[in-house]
């Protein structure tokens, strides 16, 4: 059994310690946001936060992070009102949308260490890979996102998510049969 404590959460999974932390958070904590790219540490959809540094949850065993702080995309904002989420909507980089998780967090933990990054410092924090190839809009939302959270500039919030996760686990009233003629 692995003690970690996940989204500001206690977490104790009762799984194989060799089990990779991917699979923890989707299959066991059931927060699906993590994606699973590549399986090989090579793609970044993955990445998590860990003690505030990016981690690819795919080649991390839940064993070896014992004890350690785990944010996953979940836990950056319930409510998608960090910066950085708010900067990748306005600027419209989400194009499928499947490495976008670990594109946001691994942008979150950057700015977090450096809040003015250059081109060139994106671009190596920014490891990930995007099949859509939508690199210079990533630039553009990294850098709005630093001006977001150095009070330079505002974003009007994006969109709330379609369902929201309260409303997702409420029960559907049963329906009525249908009216006798």
């Amino acid at each position: 059994m692995s003690k970690l404590t996940v989204n500001n959460q206690p977490v104790e999974f009762r799984m194989d310690p060799e089990t990779p932390l991917l699979w923890a958070l989707r299959d066991g904590a059931n927060l699906t946001g993590t994606k699973y790219g590549c399986g090989t540490g090579e793609c970044g959809a993955c990445t998590v936060d860990v003690d505030g540094k990016p981690v690819l949850s795919c080649m991390a065993s839940v064993g070896s992070l014992e004890g350690t702080v785990v944010t996953t995309i979940e836990g950056l904002s319930r409510d998608r009102s960090h910066p950085v989420q708010q900067a990748f909507a306005a600027e419209g980089v989400v194009q499928c949308g499947f490495c976008t998780p670990g594109m946001i967090m691994a942008a979150s933990m950057l700015l977090k260490t450096n809040p003015t990054p250059s081109d060139a410092d994106i671009n190596a924090a920014i490891t990930n890979l995007c099949p859509c190839g939508v690199y210079p809009r990533i630039r553009r939302a990294i850098r709005r996102a630093a001006r977001v959270m150095a009070g330079q500039e505002t974003i009007a919030a994006a969109p709330p998510p379609g369902i929201m996760p309260d409303d997702a686990a409420r029960a559907v009233p049963a329906l009525s049969p249908p009216a006798k003629r």
